[in-house]
């Protein structure tokens, strides 16, 4: 198992546009992808579930990464964060 954690940095935080970038990116693993904040956790592949947490510009979730291919899967996953986060 692999995590990471990221503050976000997007002004509006994840809304739609990259929840669904995100959710999309997730999809190219086998691994499964958990994404924490506070007390609630959800599953990355559910665009919903995602934007139910609300978060915001600032705050800092935990991505945990599980599976065949979590190396990988962790380390792109964690570069897409960067790079659209």
């Amino acid at each position: 198992m692999k995590t990471f954690e990221y503050t976000i940095q997007d002004p509006i935080g994840i809304h739609a546009r990259p929840a669904g970038l995100l959710v999309k990116e997730v999809k190219k693993y086998t691994s499964a992808v958990t994404i924490v904040k506070g007390e609630k956790s959800v599953n990355a592949l559910k665009l919903m579930a995602i934007m139910g947490l609300g978060i915001k510009q600032g705050e800092t979730v935990k991505v945990t990464v599980e599976g065949d291919d979590e190396d990988k899967a962790a380390a792109e996953i964690e570069a897409f964060f960067k790079a659209n986060l």
